[in-house]
């Protein structure tokens, strides 16, 4: 297909000139219009769009250089050529003056033929390469505007920048205005400890145009982003490098993915190394028994029973590892199916001790068990609830040096029921607890503990009692000041004696007198309290030990402690946080009794765990107010 000539305006108001420069610009393929005056002219050049008007300077209404300067001042056409030409205005000022006035190319009078064509041909080729610039320039600016990537461009070796993509806003954070009043600005953003390698990448542009970088950058709300910035050498005709190009990508999913995966293989490699342990351990009694059943003479009989329990007891070692890891996967995979039924809670705590009590007998530990008078009812599969508590007892017994202490308390709470497992074992630290529920995490185990098990325990009994509707959390003061393990669960119903609840205890104590624990070291103080307490018709237990309240407590289940803050040798505000922490006793409202009261002193006491604060000597109307909150 043969591509339409370009179009030429010839504006002369001499019919002979404008005819014999029509002829020439014909005979040389172009498509010709011609005007006589400047008005037509200016319709013509809006109506038509020329590629290049041939202006003469003379025309009878309108002065060719005012025409010339209305083509380039308007929008629609400043695109068009304009080459003036004259034959009376032909001197070097006549030429300046024209060219001023937006011309392209001034030609004065005479005009060889030639010469015209090689002038209009010039500036077709100017504007043919102009117009390729402009379209690259507006494909780069599209293609840079809409990628999620920073592009840069930067002057060389100074560092000026020229250009950035709006990407910028987005990766750093920042306005791009600001970027381009201050140019270094970027570098503000990056990490205090990237900044200087950033830096000297940058001093050194002039003989290093190039780099290959990842970075972190700070954000405005204090976060973190990781960032790979490339820089390319921009070369002109001779080789010089007179610009530099930077591209800047988003990395911060990439690099979570790689610390996962780092995690993941750190997790696979303690694993493999646990399993072989824990696969190792069972193997070497079973050989040895193995070995023993053939081996006859005195006391035989005796010998082989004893290595065929080990044997058993092995094997089913073996086996609980191997129901564990189909657990979890069968977990994963949405394959567990629960058996449904009415559970009686007490049979549960009766078979998970049942499952746990080898391991807490043979560590020398002290099991308690407090449950309610009555029956508990949950909906769930009892085999899996019975493994789920088993699990969480075994792990104290695991977790806790030998002859430790391991309570298991089961509490009513309004629709719920807890069972809390706690022990006086090895603790979590706050920065494990949120991932203790983990596949594969493990805490450290006590000095006369190997390493055991394969860290999935917690992971299936936190799945299993999701999938009744329960849930599993853990709290623990710190290392070496034991744990507990709540499982909490929807009540189906209760049955037999009354079961005693925070709502009944409430219901007692806005209808009668409190049951109230007063600790304070000041002995006469303290007994002159609680016989004012007993006029008022409270019921009420008095120590001056603080190693005692946790004993008291149990024992008397008082609804409120009246704790003095300044015991001698103990920490009022520590002991409210201890009691605050175990699960049968954080019902109880605490009063602080001090005779400390500024603001700060309040706060402290609040943040411990306090419902009330009280002044000594308190007054029997604030004492009262007080007890009942």
């Amino acid at each position: 297909m043969t591509a339409t000539p370009p179009l030429i305006l010839n504006v002369d108001d001499n019919d002979g000139a404008r005819y014999a420069k029509t002829r020439i610009l014909q005979s040389a393929g172009f498509r010709v219009l011609e005007a006589a005056n400047g008005t037509d002219a200016l319709a013509m050049v809006r109506e038509e769009n020329p590629a290049l008007v041939l202006l003469d300077v003379k025309l009878p209404d309108i002065n060719g250089i005012e025409v010339c300067r209305r083509i380039k001042a308007d929008p629609d056409t400043n695109g068009v050529l304009v080459l003036q030409t004259s034959a009376a205005l032909t001197g070097r000022a006549d030429k300046i003056r024209g060219l001023e006035g937006g011309a392209d190319n001034y030609l004065a009078a005479p005009i060889e033929a030639d010469e015209l064509i090689a002038n209009v041909n010039a500036l077709l080729r100017m504007r043919q390469t102009q117009d390729a610039l402009r379209e690259g320039e507006e494909r780069f600016r599209q293609l840079t505007d809409n990628i999620e990537d920073v592009f840069w461009m930067f002057s060389a070796p100074d560092g000026v920048l020229a250009y950035v993509s709006p990407a910028y806003a987005t990766i750093w954070g920042r306005s791009v205005e600001t970027l381009k009043r201050q140019h270094a600005s970027w570098l503000e953003s990056v990490h205090p400890d990237d900044r200087a390698r950033l830096a000297g990448r940058w001093a050194a542009l002039a003989t290093q145009p190039h780099y290959d970088e990842e970075f972190r950058l700070i954000m405005a709300d204090g976060a973190t982003r990781w960032v790979r910035d490339r820089l390319f050498a921009v070369r002109n005709a001779r080789g010089e490098v007179y610009r530099v190009a930077r591209i800047t990508s988003d990395i911060s999913a990439r690099k979570e993915m790689e610390a996962l995966l780092r995690a993941a293989d750190a997790n696979k490699n303690q694993f493999l190394a646990t399993l072989a342990h824990e696969l190792r351990n069972p193997l070497s009694p079973i050989r040895n028994a193995a070995a023993l059943l053939g081996v006859g003479g005195a006391n035989a009989g005796e010998r082989h029973s004893h290595a065929r329990e080990v044997i058993l007891r092995q094997v089913d070692h073996l086996a609980h590892l191997v129901d564990d890891l189909l657990d979890v996967a069968r977990i994963s995979e949405g394959k567990i199916v629960l058996r449904r039924e009415e559970v009686n809670l007490g049979a549960v705590i009766a078979q998970a001790i049942e499952t746990a009590g080898p391991l807490i007998a043979a560590r020398g530990h002290q099991l308690d068990v407090r449950q309610p008078d009555c029956q508990v009812w949950v909906a769930g599969d009892p085999v899996r609830l019975a493994q789920s508590v088993g699990n969480l007892l075994h792990n104290a017994a695991k977790f806790t040096p030998k002859g430790g202490q391991i309570t298991l308390s089961v509490t009513l709470d309004g629709e719920n029921v807890q069972i809390a497992v706690q022990d006086n074992g090895i603790g979590i630290a706050e920065d494990n607890l949120p991932r203790i529920f983990g596949m594969f995490a493990q805490a450290a185990v006590p000095p006369d503990r190997a390493p055991e098990g394969l860290g999935i325990g917690l992971s299936l009994v936190s799945r299993l009692l999701e999938m009744h509707g329960g849930q599993l959390r853990a709290e623990s003061p710190g290392i070496g000041m034991g744990s507990t393990f709540i499982v909490e669960l929807p009540v189906l119903r209760t049955t037999g004696n009354e079961c005693a609840t925070d709502a009944a205890q409430e219901q007692d104590a806005d209808s009668g007198g409190l049951r109230v624990l007063l600790v304070d070291d000041n002995v006469d103080a303290m007994e002159m309290m609680g016989f004012l307490l007993a006029e008022m018709g409270h019921e009420t237990w008095t120590t001056s030990d603080a190693a005692q309240i946790e004993a008291l407590a149990l024992q008397h289940r008082p609804q409120v402690i009246v704790l003095d803050i300044g015991l001698p040798g103990a920490d009022g505000y520590q002991l409210a946080r201890m009691i605050k922490a175990n699960p049968e006793l954080r019902h109880i409202r605490l009063v602080a009794h001090t005779g400390y009261g500024s603001p700060d002193d309040r706060r402290r006491a609040q943040e411990a765990g306090f419902d009330a604060h009280l002044v000594k000597p308190a007054e029997l109307e604030d004492l009262e107010k007080a007890l009942r909150g």
